[in-house]
């Protein structure tokens, strides 16, 4: 068995112990898109019914946006029931950011169309849910669900960003940056104020208000444009 496979394996130990407990139905979840500035957060909900081999499947922000658009296909072909939620900026405006998260994780939940009997969630906080639920910290990099679910959030969060307004329109570089805080981009917040795809209650000095992230997690999220995933 080569090194790949061997990771791979170890990405289900979470899921093959919650298996082996009878529990066939575990969901991994995970979002984009929290700690943008502008267009929606994103969730994304994955069950598989047994261990699949999917080669290069990690956290999607270890991943060059090529591989991510590579493995979105792969893990729609090959997943037993996948789901997306999300939620507009309008919305998290309304009920701010992490009740936004939770909403979309929710939604993707539904969007499963069959209930799980467990949901395995990225990071420390759960949404309001009948459903049992397990939190766990860098999950995304723990368990082979919940990676998946990172990719497609991720993927359909990006191709979102990307057709958000006309190319000759994009005068905030929303397909480049993808809505995240940017230098370029808050030097565009501060020339031309708010968009309509702005999330209004979020304030340039407030970027380290979001509840759910470390900073060294914020910083990871915000130079996306540099690195190029």
């Amino acid at each position: 068995m080569n090194e790949e496979k061997k990771r791979i394996r170890r990405l289900f130990k979470i899921e093959k112990e919650f298996w082996k407990e009878g529990k066939k139905l575990v969901a991994g979840i995970d979002e984009a898109g929290r700690g943008a500035l502008a267009g929606p957060v994103v969730a994304a909900a994955v069950i598989f019914a047994k261990e699949t081999f999917i080669e290069n499947v990690d956290d999607s922000k270890k991943l060059t946006e090529k591989r991510r658009e590579e493995l979105f296909d792969e893990i729609q072909s090959k997943v037993k029931h996948f789901g997306i939620g999300i939620v507009w900026q309008k919305r998290i405006d309304e009920i701010n950011i992490l009740q936004a998260t939770f909403e979309a994780m929710n939604l993707a939940v539904e969007d499963l169309k069959i209930q799980p009997e467990i949901l395995l969630i990225d990071g420390n906080k759960s949404p309001k849910t009948e459903i049992q639920a397990k939190t766990i910290v860098k999950g995304d990099s723990l368990s082979f669900s919940i990676a998946c679910a990172s990719i497609l959030a991720k993927v359909t969060r990006d191709r979102i960003m990307k057709t958000l307004v006309e190319p000759e329109n994009d005068v905030y570089g929303f397909a480049k940056h993808k809505g995240y805080g940017t230098a370029q981009h808050r030097k565009k917040i501060i020339e031309l104020g708010y968009s309509e795809n702005h999330r209004k209650s979020f304030k340039l000095k407030e970027f380290y208000q979001l509840s759910l992230f470390s900073r060294e997690e914020f910083r990871s999220q915000n130079s996306e444009d540099r690195s190029g995933t």
